[in-house]
C-alpha cells in the first residue's frame, strides 16, 4: 500500500536524513547534490542512487569535475511504506545509505552494518 505524503514534506524528510549525518563526516561531503526524484526510469523500484567518483576513489585529475548526486527516489520509497513513521524510518536508512556509497562503503558492507 503507496503512503500519501506532499512533495514538500517528503523533501523534509530527506533533509531530516541528512542532518543525522555527524557534523565531522558531513563536513567531509564535497561536490555533492542531493535530489529528489519520482523513479529511476530505467529501475522503477529503485530507492536511491549514488552517481560519482567515490571520496576513497578520487584523485589529483578530480578538480573541475561536476559534482556528484545522491538521488531519492519519493515513489518509490513510498510504494514500500506502509505508514509515515515508515517513510521517515525509510528515507534515513535510504539518505545514509548513499551517502556511505560517496564515502566508498560498498554495498556487501553496508548490508552487515544494518544499512542495506
Amino acid at each position: 500500500m503507496t503512503v500519501q505524503m506532499t512533495e514538500a514534506r517528503f523533501e523534509e524528510l530527506v533533509s531530516e536524513a541528512l542532518d543525522l549525518i555527524p557534523a565531522e563526516l558531513a563536513r567531509a561531503i564535497d561536490n555533492v547534490v542531493v535530489l529528489v526524484e519520482d523513479r529511476d526510469p530505467e529501475e522503477p523500484g529503485l530507492l536511491g542512487l549514488y552517481h560519482g567518483i567515490a571520496l576513497t576513489e578520487r584523485d589529483s585529475h578530480y578538480g573541475g569535475s561536476l559534482p556528484d548526486t545522491i538521488t531519492i527516489y519519493r515513489e518509490a520509497l513510498l510504494d514500500v511504506c506502509e505508514s509515515e513513521e515508515q517513510v521517515v524510518e525509510e528515507v534515513a536508512i535510504t539518505v545514509i545509505h548513499e551517502v556511505a556509497h560517496y564515502f566508498g562503503i560498498e554495498e556487501e558492507r553496508l548490508h552487515q552494518l544494518g544499512w542495506g
